[in-house]
């Protein structure tokens, strides 16, 4: 089982490019994404990296003036971490995500995620 990489998320995060981030997650990982638009009862839903990928090239092309990884823990497969952006405008997100690892890649992500209204 290979080891996942702490230092790659924080280099992905807070990067500019959704290619170091992408690299993280299994071929057919699964992220889940609960927010205002996308409550409880219907989340977001992205199946393999194709999806997860489109969602990222999406984050990464915003004007983001700080994307920073707040705090990680990880525990065997588990992995737990926070994270925060400013965009240019000075709205801010902050989103909290529990992952499930396979072979030291994400297999399935849940996302919670707030925003400045």
């Amino acid at each position: 089982m290979g080891a996942f990489n702490t230092e790659t998320l924080r280099q992905g995060i807070e990067g500019d490019k959704a290619a170091n981030l992408l690299s993280l997650y299994a071929d057919d990982a699964e992220l889940r994404i609960v927010d205002r638009n996308t409550q409880p009862s219907n989340p977001r839903i992205l199946h393999g990296r194709g999806e997860i990928g489109e969602l990222l090239e999406d984050v990464y092309s915003r004007d983001i003036k700080t994307h920073k990884l707040e705090k990680c823990i990880v525990e065997g497969d588990q992995v737990a971490y926070t994270e925060s952006c400013e965009y240019s405008d000075g709205m801010r997100v902050f989103a909290e995500s529990m992952i499930t690892l396979r072979d030291g890649k994400i297999a399935e992500q849940i996302m919670l995620q707030a925003w400045d209204e």
